[in-house]
């Protein structure tokens, strides 16, 4: 109780779960955007690719300046519904209204619409990830059990990409008027998809709010003084965050590209079904289930780093697998299966820790400037998350476009289903092994953290 009342609280497992859903919720809505928008976009509603890359990037682009005004705010304001956990109410009902309306082909196909609507989906997104990143550092300080937050989060994000990567072609399928092997492009089916993606999700965040209970924040009278500039100055004087930036960079840069070329894969290098596909996809998530509720163990017993090298670097076995399976005469789509297993496993454990930096750095932010702006630190790891999707969402239609991919065809060309392959495997095996040198320079043990925690309430007293 006495580590409790200096802010290293405990929590149940109906808030660890509650907490968790919010990340479910956003996965459920933003995985469907990530994986599968850019195939709607080109196979269904009939945009050019290269118009789709300039569009990715025009969106991107505004959510670099929208990102640090989204987290000023939150962190200048106090709504009575909670400091960050009233955003998952105010901004969860439009947020699902505009990602429905992506996927509405009634205007196709017209690129001002997919502007319009794309563009405000992610401001509405930032406007939910800036802030539910920001509660996960204002639950506790208790390192182990930000461990364990982080954990049962990801589990439950893989959840959310499960029910995305291989349930959204089944339901798709369900729903769709015409039959065949391949992934189907009724647009009803797909608009009538993603409605029920987005309700769902839009549950999850009001459920998420429910059980989050924010109590290590920064006063309202210290919060009347924070400035957009202190997301810069921020970023200037605390060299954690830095690294953990450019590694949201990396990171994010290597799942946007595959996940886009994932559906692309199946259907023209692998001659696929949409229920291959579903288990394709699916098995970017399966992994979590087995590996994200060991974290807090496998941690202990190698370190912080050594988890991330060790799965960084089973990560790029993996996608060195699915190449030299792909290039092969007659590729076993057990084989694919189990490459893309292995890859997943180190992906989704790498990706997934590194959201448990975030509270570090902002710990450490706190302890050197005296300001815990939680807020501005997590736009800061959106605005690099975004550049990272920005250059996946620009590489992937490129690359598209570079080898004359033609969504008429089956039968790719093979420079076309080598620019697929570079897409799926090469691209971000390159990306990962930039990240395990990024992660490398990051010195923030746990007993370092600890100490600044402690050395903060020390200081508040």
């Amino acid at each position: 109780m006495a580590n409790e009342a200096k802010g290293f609280y405990k929590l149940s497992w109906l808030q660890r779960i509650g907490f968790g859903s919010g990340d479910l919720a956003q996965n459920l809505i933003f995985q469907v955007v990530c994986m599968y928008l850019l195939f709607f976009y080109t196979d269904i509603y009939g945009l050019d690719p290269v118009d789709v890359s300039v569009m990715f990037t025009v969106g991107n682009i505004a959510n670099v300046i929208w990102d640090p005004i989204v987290g000023a705010l939150i962190d200048k304001k106090n709504p009575k519904l909670g400091k960050y956990r009233a955003y998952l109410v105010y901004v969860g009902i439009p947020l699902s209204g505009f990602a429905i309306l992506c996927f509405y082909d009634g205007f196709a196909p017209s690129l001002l619409y997919a502007y319009v609507t794309y563009i405000a989906m992610t401001l509405l997104y930032t406007f939910i990830n800036v802030p539910y990143g920001a509660l996960n550092s204002s639950l506790t300080r208790d390192t182990n059990e930000i461990t364990i937050l982080t954990s049962v989060r990801m589990f439950m994000a893989n959840c959310g990409g499960l029910a995305v990567g291989s349930g959204l072609p089944l339901v798709i399928a369900l729903f769709a008027t015409t039959s065949g092997s391949e992934l189907p492009k009724d647009p009803k089916a797909w608009f009538t998809t993603m409605t029920i993606y987005a309700l769902v999700g839009m549950a999850l965040l009001f459920f998420c709010f429910s059980q989050c209970k924010e109590r290590v924040v920064m006063d309202a009278k210290d919060s009347e003084n924070v400035k957009i500039s202190d997301l810069w100055m921020e970023f200037l004087s605390n060299r954690p965050l830095r690294i953990i930036a450019f590694f949201f960079i990396t990171a994010f840069a290597m799942m946007s590209v595959g996940n886009a070329a994932g559906a692309y894969f199946i259907n023209s290098n692998m001659h696929g079904t949409a229920s291959e596909l579903s288990i394709f996809m699916g098995l970017g998530s399966i992994p979590s289930f087995i590996f994200m509720p060991l974290v807090p163990s496998i941690k202990k017993a190698v370190g912080k780093k050594n988890m991330f090298y060790i799965f960084l670097t089973t990560a790029i076995v993996g996608m060195a697998m699915l190449y030299v399976i792909a290039k092969m005469d007659e590729p076993s789509m057990t084989w694919v299966y189990i490459a893309q297993f292995i890859k997943s496993t180190g992906v989704i454990v790498a990706t997934g820790y590194m959201w448990a930096l975030v509270p570090e750095v902002i710990s450490y932010g706190e302890y050197t400037s005296g300001k815990r702006i939680a807020g501005i630190v997590n736009a800061l790891t959106g605005i690099f998350f975004k550049a990272g999707m920005t250059l996946g969402g620009v590489v992937a239609p490129a690359v598209l476009a570079y080898v004359a991919y033609d969504k008429n065809v089956i039968d790719q060309t093979p420079l076309a289903e080598e620019g697929i392959l570079w897409l799926v495997c090469v691209i971000p095996a390159v990306l990962l092994a930039l990240a395990m040198f990024i992660i490398s320079r990051y010195e923030l043990t746990d007993e370092k953290i600890d100490e600044i925690n402690k050395a903060i309430e020390e200081r508040n007293k």
